[in-house]
C-alpha cells in the first residue's frame, strides 16, 4: 500500500498546486505523510456529510474540489462546523486533500469532465492563457431547449434544476462550458463565437446584459452539479495511477448531494 505522501505526489502531478490562483487554498489540509492509503473518497465539498461518509466507508483519504478553509482560520475548535470536520478526520486517521482552481485549469480538468458528461466534443480552451473553460461542438445541431434538456438529463439532479436564457428554438452547434461560476467569462464566450454557454451561478445583471448584447443561449446549472463530473474523472485518473504502481487502491465517488439548495418553488404571483 502506498503512503499518503506518495499518493499526494501523484495528485500534485495531475493538478500542480502552482497552477492554482493566488487567492486559492489547495493541497493537503490534514493527514500523516507516512500513513498508508488503501481507500479514497472523491467529493466536491469537504462538509460534515462527506467526512461521515468517509468514516463509514473506511476511507484513508478524501479528495475534494472545494477548499475547507478558503480564507484561513485561527481555530479548528470542534464547536465550529469546519473545525468539527477536521476533528472527525483526524480522529479517524483520514487525510483531506484539495484540488480547486488547479483542477479547473488542468488538462483534462473540471470543464473537460463537464463536457464529457454531456457528450460534447472538446475543440479547445475557452481562455487559452490559463486553460480555463472549454469550447465544444455537438455531433448534431439541436435547439437550445434540447441542449438544456440534455444538461438536465446528464447532470446530477439538484433543487435548482436547469435555467435557460435565450430563444428556446435557436439552433445550437458550438457551445462553451465552464464548471462552477462562469459569468466572469462572457467576454471570452462572445469572442469564441459560440451559440450557447453552459455554466453555473449566473447573476441577473450579467445575464441581462449578455442577452441584450447578442443572441447567445445561456444554460445555468447548479454549481455543485457542474463540478461533480470531475469527481468521476479524477477517480478514473487515480485508478490508472494505482494500476500503474500496483497500489490496489479502492477509489470511490461520493453520490451525496452537497448542493446547498434543498427545494424549488415556482412563483405564481404577479407584480402589483
Amino acid at each position: 500500500m502506498p503512503r499518503l505522501s506518495e499518493v499526494i505526489a501523484e495528485l500534485d502531478a495531475l493538478w500542480p498546486p502552482q497552477r492554482a490562483e493566488q487567492w486559492d487554498a489547495v493541497g493537503t489540509v490534514c493527514g500523516d505523510p507516512d500513513a498508508e492509503v488503501t481507500r479514497v473518497l472523491l467529493a466536491v465539498d469537504p462538509v460534515q456529510e462527506i467526512a461521515d461518509e468517509a468514516v463509514a466507508l473506511g476511507a484513508d483519504l478524501i479528495v475534494t474540489h472545494h477548499p475547507l478553509y478558503l480564507r484561513g482560520t485561527t481555530t479548528v475548535a470542534a464547536g465550529h462546523f469546519k473545525g468539527r470536520v477536521v476533528h472527525t478526520l483526524i480522529k479517524h486517521d483520514i487525510a483531506l486533500h484539495v484540488a480547486h482552481t488547479n483542477a479547473d485549469t488542468a488538462d483534462p480538468g473540471v470543464s473537460d469532465a463537464l463536457a464529457g458528461a454531456l457528450d460534447l466534443r472538446v475543440t479547445g480552451p475557452l481562455v487559452p492563457e490559463n486553460n480555463l473553460g472549454r469550447i465544444c461542438e455537438l455531433d448534431q445541431p439541436e435547439t437550445l431547449a434540447a441542449f438544456a434538456a440534455r444538461a438536465a438529463e446528464r447532470l446530477p439532479a439538484t433543487a435548482q434544476g436547469i435555467r435557460v436564457a435565450g430563444d428556446p428554438d435557436m439552433t445550437v452547434r458550438r457551445v462553451a462550458v465552464s464548471g462552477g461560476s462562469g459569468d466572469s467569462l462572457f467576454d471570452a464566450v462572445r469572442a469564441a463565437g459560440v451559440d450557447a454557454f453552459l455554466t453555473a451561478d449566473l447573476r441577473h445583471h450579467p445575464v441581462s446584459e449578455a442577452t441584450q448584447h447578442s443572441a447567445l443561449g445561456l444554460v445555468d446549472a447548479a454549481h455543485w452539479a457542474t463540478e461533480w463530473p470531475w469527481c468521476e474523472l479524477a477517480a478514473a485518473q487515480l485508478d490508472e495511477i494505482s494500476d500503474r504502481h500496483g497500489w490496489d487502491l479502492r477509489v470511490h465517488v461520493s453520490k451525496t448531494v452537497t448542493d446547498p439548495w434543498s427545494s424549488h418553488h415556482t412563483s405564481s404571483g404577479a407584480p402589483n
